[in-house]
């Protein structure tokens, strides 16, 4: 990689991490249109670019959310009964979302449902609507269907499940600052489960370029990694002090242009 392609990857890697800390996120939607650009540059084959920055975003929320998660077990705000409940779930369909579903997708739909995805996210970000506590949390049944969506979901857009996850919980009366908290705890088993998906779905594809394993393109985690990892604990601890409402905001509004990026990778890759 070139040297601004790797200044890109680690700057975009220190604001994924800080948002992590932050906003209890995985950071890899941020990564993703911005990785684009750098496996462009590198003239990755067009069949597998959109796939490999999902994947290789979701790799790095790994790194990501064990830095992020110390930072709020530190405070004791993660419900970790609840984390193990969720888990099994979240695990199997983080795999099955990650080998079958995703390699599935052709490049045209994959980033279609990718900026969709984004522009959903943004709403939410923008409004920051928390929705009235509704009812307790269900039973080990439900808890593991909606961890299994919620893995399926996630795998196929490189996220690490907070925008879901965290309304789920606010909804069932989980404190706020648990609920964010927690979606840190719960971005790890999801991002392991559709990274090893990721892997061994693609494993062999002969347009992948050196350096990856399967879809994850490993130069890129490690020039991401290398900041993330510091910057998650800063912003889990500048959560407790900022205004995260007006936070969110703004980077709504950052979401919609990263957003209209990807509708017109989707176009390009449908032909129009």
């Amino acid at each position: 990689m070139s040297l601004s392609d790797i200044l890109m990857l680690m700057l975009c890697g220190g604001i994924a991490g800080f948002l992590a800390g932050l906003l209890g996120i995985g950071g890899g939607m941020i990564l993703v249109p911005f990785m684009i650009l750098v496996f462009n540059h590198q003239g990755f084959s067009q069949t597998v670019i959109v796939h490999m920055a999902i994947a290789t975003g979701m790799a790095t929320i790994l790194f990501t959310t064990t830095s992020a998660i110390w930072a709020h077990h530190k405070h004791s705000s993660i419900d970790w009964k609840l984390v193990a409940s969720l888990s099994p779930g979240m695990v199997l369909g983080g795999l099955v979302g990650g080998s079958e579903l995703f390699e599935a997708l052709k490049t045209s739909w994959l980033s279609f449902f990718f900026a969709l995805f984004i522009v959903y996210t943004s709403i939410q970000m923008l409004l920051n609507k928390k929705p009235k506590g509704g009812r307790d949390l269900p039973g080990p049944i439900g808890l593991f269907s909606f961890g299994t969506f919620t893995g399926v979901l996630a795998s196929l857009v490189g996220a690490g499940g907070a925008f879901i996850t965290v309304p789920f919980m606010l909804w069932c009366n989980v404190k706020p600052h648990v609920a964010m908290a927690t979606s840190s705890g719960l971005g790890f088993p999801i991002a392991a489960a559709a990274t090893i998906g990721y892997m061994y779905g693609s494993w062999g594809n002969p347009n992948l370029p050196a350096g990856s394993l399967g879809f994850v393109y490993l130069p890129a985690v490690a020039c991401i990694v290398v900041v993330s990892v510091f910057t998650a604990p800063w912003g889990a601890k500048m959560a407790r002090k900022l205004d995260v409402a007006q936070l969110k905001r703004v980077f709504g509004i950052m979401l919609f242009l990263l957003a209209a990026f990807m509708f017109n990778e989707s176009r390009k890759a449908f032909g129009f």
